[in-house]
């Protein structure tokens, strides 16, 4: 891979959110960060979620945040936010992994009857939820997930790459999950928890 010399400018038309600029930051990036994530991680899974996690919040730093006051050492930059985003996550896989060993092994027969019964709900409110999108994630939504359309198909009406449209995705998908956390907030007693589509890949 060329060594990329970045420079205010770029920074600049990255957080401005120029398409071409995004799309090469995802596609420089990309193999880098895997090297990086491979050494710590083993799931293909969660490569990818990780490292669209990264991409996420180095946008949301440069357009939201304090952003990067060197930007020459953008590179670095980048990589730093991969060591937080890391260690983040492995901190959380061991709570969790903690907290399964004391978690009661015995399952209730009735889950699997209730999941049976609320499965049209569950479809009905998810497509509510969806329909509550924007519209460009209300598209994507429906035409990987739901309509299950060929990737490469979407891409090129999109006009955009694989990579980028991984970043999309991703992207979708958290605003889905915060729609989805506000609508069980709302509710008392949910009557599903709505997993199914926020959790694919």
């Amino acid at each position: 891979m060329d060594f990329f010399s970045f420079d205010a400018d770029y920074v600049r038309r990255l957080t401005e959110g120029d398409a071409e600029t995004e799309r090469h930051f995802v596609s420089y990036f990309s193999p880098l960060l895997l090297i990086k994530l491979r050494q710590r991680l083993r799931s293909r899974e969660e490569l990818e979620d990780l490292r669209q996690e990264v991409f996420l919040r180095v946008l949301r730093s440069l357009r939201q945040g304090p952003g990067i006051e060197r930007p020459e050492c953008f590179g670095a930059y980048v990589h730093s936010i991969c060591n937080n985003v890391v260690l983040e996550y492995l901190r959380g896989q061991a709570k969790s992994e903690q907290w399964d060993e004391h978690a009661d092994e015995a399952r209730d027969p009735a889950v699997s009857i209730e999941r049976e019964l609320v499965t049209e709900e569950r479809s009905r409110r998810l497509r509510s939820l969806i329909d509550e999108m924007a519209p460009k994630d209300r598209f994507l939504i429906r035409a990987i997930f739901l309509d299950e359309r060929d990737k490469d198909a979407v891409c090129r009406e999109q006009g955009v790459g694989r990579d980028y449209l991984r970043v999309l995705l991703h992207r979708a998908k958290k605003r889905f999950r915060h729609l989805l956390q506000e609508a069980q907030a709302s509710t008392v007693r949910p009557a599903t928890n709505f997993s199914d589509l926020s959790q694919r890949p």
